[in-house]
């Protein structure tokens, strides 16, 4: 009887652990949830574009300020990287803060203060202390091809132009006698007398190869880089350095190492609105970072995959890039974005995927080797009115709660409920499938695997499927794959030469009812867009 009753109970236990380990192996276990977020302690970053007018107003002003930003940071980045309800960037981009008699601020008349309508001195120091506690890297647009034509120095300079004297203010900026009018890109003060402003007549040019200019603008670096511990510039413009007078590659590499000299590890992004070829030449100036324009946009590889669910010629265009930048300067670091405030909201475009199209665009660009970019609101999928292309209507305000519109009205332009389709942040918090928690899946998912943004493509490999986008990337013996599905309808079944593991799923849509990708010995099935993550055994 005994060894009967023996018998039973062990088979009752064999029953109970078959049962327990079928239900464990069906079970989902989230990749990430072991994998831990490493800090970032170097120039890689995954950067927030904030336009500050236009982003949170602190005092009801209806403007938004610096302190509104300070109350934002722990939406940014809570200093926690065990917690998941904040954003995970630690990168910020400030839109210009000086003080200037636009609403955009890219007509400078002060270099050394900050614009009344956002803050003081004061409130700037303790933004760039709280970001730091956070480990947040802070850099601010600094605009040196312009300033404003009510800048004092500007205003002395074209007195004494007109008083004969040529050697005095007026060596600062492009001020040129001509015998009859340049034209376009040129405004008269009198006596035959030009300056340069390519922008605006309001926004005279910095004669860049002046070496009192050039005293002036070290200057200006010293003050932010060493009295107010910035990390570095956006550098508005730099494709207009470049004239008659100055090289823009030669102005840019005295600017480089004269900065380094407040602060080692100066990091500087340019905005260079050109093509590839162009820009890959322009990283011979040394300096960190340039936009890459020409996989930005609605244009641009990143939307256009996504459109046209085709992603197999992406990672090769990227890869050829990157190659060709790293021989211009082996320590670029390149920067993808999908829009910016000069941009159409890439909302407007992306939402013809509906969320799960700016769900994979993300994926796509932030996944790339170097630092990612992206603009405020483009997390909640964020559109403007399509019908209106005034750059205003590119910079409305950021919207917290759909339900409760803020009233910040930037010249004109003001917060509507249409343009937050998606929920503001406060709803898309709430639910687990809006773009806003899966821009925070991507962002982890690149702080905890160093190589995505530091590793060099090595291979891409298209799998023989024009929706598969595959690449390896590979940073100090470690080797990761990844590979994203760009197809909105398809699932896709990929065979992988190499023996892996999944580091993390990414699944922008749940079309098919599913909402994980499966690994099964060599064989990928990946959902209608998803991307996965694997590291190379």
């Amino acid at each position: 009887m005994k060894r009967i009753f023996a018998l039973l109970l062990t088979l009752t236990i064999i029953a109970s652990c078959l049962c327990s380990c079928s239900k464990s192996s069906s079970e989902y276990v989230d990749p990430t949830a072991s994998i831990k977020v490493q800090k970032s302690t170097d120039k890689y970053r995954n950067y927030y574009e904030i336009f500050v007018s236009a982003f949170n107003d602190s005092d009801g002003d209806g403007v938004g300020d610096l302190r509104g930003i300070i109350d934002k940071l722990d939406y940014l980045n809570d200093g926690d990287p065990k917690t998941d309800t904040d954003l995970g960037i630690d990168g910020i981009w400030l839109t210009p803060i000086m003080p200037s008699p636009s609403y955009h601020k890219y007509d400078v008349d002060n270099y050394f203060d900050i614009d009344e309508n956002f803050g003081t001195l004061d409130d700037f120091d303790e933004l760039v202390t709280e970001c730091h506690k956070r480990g947040i890297n802070l850099i601010i647009d600094m605009v040196l091809n312009h300033c404003s034509s009510t800048n004092p120095l500007f205003k002395s300079a074209c007195e004494q132009a007109l008083s004969g004297n040529m050697k005095g203010d007026a060596e600062y900026f492009e001020i040129h006698k001509f015998d009859e009018s340049p034209g376009e890109g040129y405004t008269g003060i009198g006596k035959n007398l030009f300056y340069e402003s390519n922008f605006s007549e309001h926004m005279p040019e910095w004669n860049l190869n002046s070496d009192k200019t050039r005293d002036y603008f070290e200057k200006i670096a010293k003050f932010w880089l060493k009295k107010h511990k910035v990390d570095g510039f956006r550098l508005d413009a730099t494709l207009y350095y470049t004239n008659d007078h100055t090289d823009g590659q030669a102005f840019l590499k005295w600017y480089y190492s004269m900065a380094q000299k407040y602060k080692s590890d100066v990091y500087m992004v340019g905005e260079h609105w050109t093509g590839n070829a162009e820009i890959e030449e322009m990283y011979n100036s040394g300096i960190d970072s340039f936009f890459a324009f020409g996989f930005a946009g609605s244009a641009g590889g990143f939307v256009n995959s996504v459109i046209t669910s085709n992603g197999s010629g992406l990672a090769k265009n990227v890869k050829s890039y990157i190659e060709e930048t790293k021989k211009s300067n082996p320590n670029a670091i390149n920067s993808f974005f999908l829009s910016n405030h000069d941009q159409i909201r890439s909302g407007n475009y992306l939402s013809l995927r509906d969320s799960a199209g700016t769900k994979m665009a993300a994926a796509l660009y932030m996944l790339m080797p170097g630092n990612s970019f992206f603009y405020y609101g483009e997390e909640i999928g964020t559109t403007q009115d399509a019908t209106k292309n005034d750059d205003q209507y590119k910079r409305e305000p950021m919207i917290w709660d759909s339900e409760n519109l803020p009233d910040i009205r930037v010249s004109g332009a003001g917060a509507d409920a249409n343009h937050a389709s998606y929920g503001g942040v406060k709803q898309q918090e709430k639910d687990k499938k809006s773009i806003l928690n899966f821009y925070k899946r991507v962002i982890k998912v690149k702080n905890q695997n160093p190589a995505i943004a530091r590793g060099i493509i090595t291979k891409t490999d298209g799998f023989k499927d024009e929706c598969i986008c595959g690449y390896y990337v590979e940073y100090k013996g470690e080797k990761l794959l990844i590979v994203h599905n760009v197809s909105d309808e398809l699932s896709k079944t990929v065979e992988l030469s190499d023996d892996c593991e999944l580091r993390a799923d990414l699944v922008a849509s749940e079309k098919n009812g599913k909402k994980h990708i499966n690994l099964d010995g060599k064989k990928l099935k990946l959902l209608p867009y998803s991307t996965a993550v694997l590291k190379v055994k």
